[in-house]
């Protein structure tokens, strides 16, 4: 054996080792939901409503802006969602991004008829303390716990998602 090859001998069982702890912490970050944010959502309407004062729900937060199509698109489909689980407990907040104009998102609203509670983050605070959101539409599923199960960047899979929520409002 060289001096070469037995200064290396550690090298594969180090690099195994760094592997299985990375492995272990990616495992660990999955499995434990994290806490949605301590954030006051202000309405079009001026209520205020705060994460905290949600607890015990089921609650959809949905970033969007009247410019993004696939928000656009979806609108109807997240309309029917709420209408189909608000009677079993499911909050809905829709989350105006910093960039939309006001008069955008009140219009929207009205001529849609949104039966949500509609927010308008004009400093960007809400989007920044989900974790930087600015892609839209994002929208996340928190329990009766106040944990994030679920982040949807783009349009969700309906079907699936209305599954998550009857398992999360059952439980």
């Amino acid at each position: 054996m060289t001096a070469s090859t037995s200064s290396r001998s550690w090298f594969k069982p180090a690099i195994a080792a760094v592997v299985l702890a990375l492995a272990g912490i990616g495992v660990a970050s999955f499995t434990s939901s994290p806490a949605a944010p301590d954030v006051t959502f202000i309405s079009i309407t001026g209520d205020k409503i705060s994460t905290q004062s949600l607890r015990g729900k089921v609650v959809m937060v949905n970033f969007w802006a009247t410019s993004c199509v696939t928000c656009v698109k979806e609108m109807p489909q997240m309309v029917e969602t709420f209408e189909k689980y608000k009677g079993q407990g499911l909050e809905f907040v829709a989350v105006a991004m910093q960039y939309d104009p006001p008069n955008y998102v009140l219009n929207f609203t009205e001529t849609r008829k949104l039966p949500f509670t509609v927010a308008i983050d004009s400093a960007g605070d809400i989007a920044r303390q989900f974790g930087d959101v600015t892609l839209t539409p994002t929208t996340f599923l928190i329990d009766k716990n106040g944990k994030i199960i679920k982040r949807y960047v783009g349009e969700p899979e309906f079907p699936a998602l209305h599954k998550l929520i009857e398992k999360e409002l059952a439980g």
